[in-house]
């Protein structure tokens, strides 16, 4: 199986199972001599590591970070940087009863019909467990960026029930396990997942991911556009199913005069007087926060039976046990945070690359 592998300058490779001994990724092109250790590394990891809430899948993994590679007496050394993680809490026997039935909505049939096998236990390489190493490769993307740059994630939709941007707290977000900026519509949430639990079902999310401190000029025209790059990361992710840079699809709805992002100068400076644009005009960054969203679909494990097929071609209906996310949208947040940072990551050092800046 290739395409393991993202990032051109920065670069990233995961690998492993769900299920299997452990999971991993190699981050190739970091620079020497910045400071990192496990103690950088895993702080993120927590944010994501599941069986934190009722609101997440109970599996308990610890997701304790080790770097095998590529640090020495704290500072990166420019070789390539190797981390793993145990896999510690795997209830394989839970998916025994789906070796031979193709789970709807998951990958199950679209691995086998490509590859003639399939890793059945949770999911194997489909699974989101594989997630938690773009999560490791985001924080060492952050030392890349420097302090100057700062990624924030939220939770902004979850099903039909929206956030009001009036209430917009970040305070708030690292304070509920829901990443959720709406003190108002936190409340709302914890109810409405709660009951979509208890039903045995799932629901779907929209997750907002905001870079502030990106200095203009990343990014490159036609094929090598920030937002096009930014795009293909955030799909890249378990279950996204659409993604907005800036206003987005809402962008169709306005007519120029509304869409358009005025520019006055200021004490001799460039000030944009709105942001429609998400921080990104013709590929490259202006200056102001990226402003990006991505729309997680429901996950697919439920326990409501669904009809499907067997992999010997006859009819029969699933449904899947174990443990599982009510809405997979919820540790979306920090690896849409991640995507965004490797992104932002690459892009700096190809920037430093051409224009020497």
């Amino acid at each position: 199986m290739s395409y393991n592998t993202f990032g051109h300058m920065f670069r990233v490779t995961t690998w492993g199972e769900s299920h299997g001994p452990a999971i991993g990724c190699v981050v190739d092109g970091c620079p020497p001599r910045l400071k990192l250790d496990e103690a950088d590394i895993q702080p993120w990891l927590d944010r994501r590591r599941p069986g934190q809430s009722k609101y997440t899948t109970q599996r308990q993994e610890a997701d304790r970070v080790q770097i095998l590679s590529g640090v020495f007496e704290g500072q990166t050394t420019g070789t390539p940087i190797s981390l793993s993680i145990h896999n510690t809490d795997q209830r394989s026997r839970d998916y025994g009863d789906i070796a031979e039935r193709y789970r709807p909505g998951h990958a199950d049939v679209t691995y086998d019909r490509k590859y003639g096998i399939r890793d059945y236990r949770g999911g194997g390489r489909s699974s989101a467990r594989e997630t938690a190493m773009r999560v490791a490769a985001g924080a060492i993307a952050r030392q890349v960026l420097g302090q100057g740059v700062r990624i924030r994630g939220a939770l902004v939709q979850v099903g039909a029930l929206g956030i009001d941007r009036a209430r917009w707290d970040w305070d708030l977000v690292e304070d509920n396990p829901l990443f959720c900026p709406d003190p108002v519509m936190l409340g709302q949430w914890e109810d409405y997942l709660a009951q979509i639990r208890k039903d045995g079902s799932s629901i779907g999310a929209v997750v907002e991911v905001v870079a502030e401190g990106v200095p203009a000029g990343m990014g490159a025209p036609i094929y090598g556009k920030l937002d096009s790059d930014l795009a293909m990361a955030f799909m890249s992710i378990n279950a996204v199913k659409g993604v907005e840079i800036g206003d987005g699809f809402t962008a169709a709805t306005l007519t120029g005069e509304e869409n358009a992002d005025p520019m006055r100068m200021r004490d001799g400076q460039l000030h944009f007087l709105s942001n429609h644009a998400g921080g990104i005009l013709g590929g490259i960054s202006t200056g102001q926060p990226i402003v990006a969203r991505f729309a997680v679909k429901p996950t697919s494990s439920i326990l409501t039976p669904v009809p499907s097929v067997t992999r010997s071609g006859g009819n029969v209906d699933v449904m899947t046990r174990g443990r599982h996310d009510p809405c997979v949208g919820i540790r979306a947040v920090p690896v849409g945070e991640a995507m965004m940072a490797c992104v932002l990551a690459d892009h700096l050092l190809r920037h430093r690359g051409q224009a020497g800046t």
